[in-house]
């Protein structure tokens, strides 16, 4: 259910999952709102963004600096892009 928004709990609260943070502006005003000194309940509740993907953006923006979708990783290429292009 990407792009939905789902509820938690039984307060009637709904939030926006992970899947559904896909521009950069939102982590930007995350971890804004974080350095200002606001707990991750008082911006999840600002934003009306879940406690966990508060916690992940604000975990990747320590670790790497950065709130933007990272490379992942994966099997290496069976052919070199020299080879591939022959």
């Amino acid at each position: 259910m990407r792009g939905e928004e789902e509820e938690e709990g039984g307060g009637g609260v709904s939030f926006l999952s992970l899947s559904a943070i896909t521009s950069t502006r939102s982590g930007i005003k995350v971890v804004e709102k974080y350095e200002a000194g606001l707990g991750y309940k008082k911006i999840s509740r600002a934003l009306n963004i879940s406690l966990s993907t508060i916690k992940s953006i604000i975990r990747k923006w320590k670790e790497y600096g950065t709130t933007a979708n990272l490379p992942r990783g994966g099997r290496p290429p069976k052919l070199k892009s020299r080879t591939r292009r022959k």
